[in-house]
């Protein structure tokens, strides 16, 4: 089995190098880059399977790499895990709407950025083989084994989060997930985001399903569910 690589988008060098470090001591394959354009470059050369993206980066910052790597075809499934000095709610809101998978904010433990890693690369792999990789219901249709969605035969540019959540919807139609529940099945139990991340995801779907957008219902005060099967679509 081919190793993971990992790009590291990181304009502090020693922090980067101890990344690195202990990344190459886990098994992964380690690119680095130390600004945003280089980081730009190096996703397009190396095709890595995730980015570690500081949001504080010269040349070109971390939200705009977010935002093109997500806006190029030959980049936008990579899973993109952000770094940042700030706490403020706001970034992760800005991030994750960008399409940001994950988000980790300095001063970290190494130990526990390595396990957000493995979660975060372990999402797309686990227990695939023991479900079905087609669903349809109201006009949607996701393809997990091709990581395609479509509504009424429109295809969908979803990014791996916003399939995550669409596909753990579509697949129990009907029931109500809370938001902490959600955050729970697609971001990892051990994330640690506010449940409005949600809602922005989200309203993400909403706008990208287009007259479909209704078949994801809120339920005030507890969540979203997918429309019920028996409903009129």
């Amino acid at each position: 089995m081919p190793k993971t690589k990992i790009l590291i988008v990181e304009d502090d060098a020693p922090l980067a190098e101890v990344l690195k470090y202990n990344l190459q001591n886990e098994g992964y394959e380690v690119v680095v880059a130390h600004d945003g354009q280089d980081g730009l470059d190096q996703a397009q050369l190396n095709s890595p399977d995730l980015v570690i993206l500081d949001i504080m980066l010269p040349a070109v910052d971390g939200l705009e790499v977010c935002r093109r790597l997500r806006a190029d075809s030959a980049t936008k499934s990579i899973l993109i895990l952000m770094l940042t000095a700030k706490s403020d709610e706001t970034d992760q809101v800005v991030g994750f709407s960008l399409g940001a998978d994950d988000f980790v904010t300095k001063p970290f433990s190494v130990k526990v950025l390595l396990e957000r890693i493995k979660a975060l690369t372990r999402r797309g792999r686990d227990d695939s083989a023991a479900r079905e990789d087609q669903v349809r219901c109201h006009g949607v249709t996701l393809d997990r084994h091709r990581h395609r969605a479509t509504a009424d035969d429109r295809p969908l540019d979803l990014t791996y989060t916003e399939f995550r959540i669409l596909e753990t919807l579509i697949r129990q139609a009907g029931r109500v997930f809370e938001r902490a529940e959600l955050i729970d099945v697609v971001l990892g139990k051990d994330t640690v985001v506010m449940e409005r991340t949600i809602d922005v995801h989200i309203r993400s779907l909403r706008r990208k399903l287009e007259d479909k957008s209704d078949v994801i219902e809120t339920v005030r005060g507890v969540g979203y569910r997918f429309q019920d099967p028996g409903g009129n679509k």
